[in-house]
């Protein structure tokens, strides 16, 4: 298979949602403890979420240790290893970047998200098993079947010791190999992605599994449910009380800024290189001053964020507000880079 064939294969794996093939996976999975010498699992459990697959596994008492370095971490390392030897340093970085690195970033902060949140959904039921620190553990355990996707499309084709870790992430999420047993995930339900590829969705979850467990982004951006339920009814006293920047940014981009600023009554006072000075009258009470500024440093879709500063209703200049977001004084405040 040619490296543009395996690229688009495995970013269609990586994205691929509804009911796994579970048959074929099983199969997968067993194909994978024989290539690397084990014995097959007696059994093979599903669960349908990464943090279902977790709670699983902390009530098996028998299910032998992981094995997980001699399914995938062994396998996969010295196949790594005979591609960059027979590639040589240029030819492996000229193949990586033609087939897997375009997924890496997306699917590690897709997985790193994972974890986290399953860690504090656990954390937060007050899950047996070693605490927080053991569900970690638990989940480093983990195969991230299509969220391999990355070093999938980059062996895609050079040989069979892979084939059945291959398998799994094509019919199935991730899973996790112990002597005895394997668990495995299905795949998630729904998974919504802007033009960048981040995780973006504004009335629902960006990434929901069929047992309900879910992430909920903007752009990127982690948020709760319960935020993103609240936008449709912002009001600008609401967007002023956010102490969070980055959340009065997603409500200020959902709200839109010309509407907040018409709403809010707000007069343009001062601009100069750091951003714009905006104020906002209130009736029996201090000015409300902000500043706006755009970060210099483009997003993955080539846009460039706007962020609005609150800063003490004495400020009289733009660089003055930048300045005390910092701790400075006006004169003291020289940024490297404009943000």
């Amino acid at each position: 298979m040619n490296r543009t064939t395996a690229q688009d294969k495995w970013r269609a794996v990586a994205a691929a949602t509804g009911p796994a093939d579970r048959a074929a996976a099983e199969a997968g999975v067993r194909l994978a403890y024989r290539t690397a010498g084990l014995a097959e699992p007696r059994r093979v459990l599903w669960a349908d979420s990464p943090l279902a697959a977790v709670a699983l596994l902390d009530g098996l008492a028998d299910r032998g240790r992981s094995v997980r370095e001699e399914v995938r971490t062994r396998p996969w390392a010295e196949e790594r290893r005979r591609l960059h030897d027979a590639l040589g340093p240029a030819g492996w970085a000229a193949h990586w970047q033609a087939t897997g690195a375009a997924l890496w970033d997306l699917n590690r902060a897709l997985a790193d998200r994972i974890r986290a949140v399953v860690a504090q959904a656990r954390e937060a039921a007050g899950e047996r098993g070693g605490g927080q620190d053991g569900v970690r553990l638990v989940l480093l355990d983990a195969v991230l079947g299509q969220h391999d996707a990355a070093w999938l499309a980059a062996f895609d084709g050079h040989g069979e010791r892979l084939a059945g870790l291959a398998a799994v992430a094509a019919h199935a999420g991730w899973w996790w190999p112990y002597e005895d047993v394997a668990v495995v995930c299905e795949r998630p339900v729904e998974l919504h992605r802007d033009e960048a590829g981040r995780l973006d969705r504004g009335d629902g979850p960006a990434l929901a599994y069929p047992d309900g467990f879910a992430l909920h982004a903007w752009r990127g951006m982690a948020v709760s449910a319960a935020f993103l339920a609240g936008l449709p009814g912002l009001t600008p006293e609401r967007i002023r009380e956010e102490e969070n920047a980055e959340l009065r940014r997603v409500m200020l981009e959902h709200y839109g800024y010309d509407r907040y600023l018409a709403a809010s009554g707000a007069r343009h006072e001062h601009r100069d290189e750091t951003g714009v000075l905006w104020r906002i009258g209130l009736d029996d009470d201090e000015d409300v001053a902000m500043v706006e500024v755009v970060n210099s440093t483009p997003e993955p879709d080539g846009t460039h964020r706007t962020y609005w500063l609150r800063v003490p209703p004495a400020t009289r200049t733009a660089r003055e507000g930048v300045a005390w977001t910092f701790g400075l004084r006006p004169e003291a405040y020289e940024p490297l880079v404009q943000t």
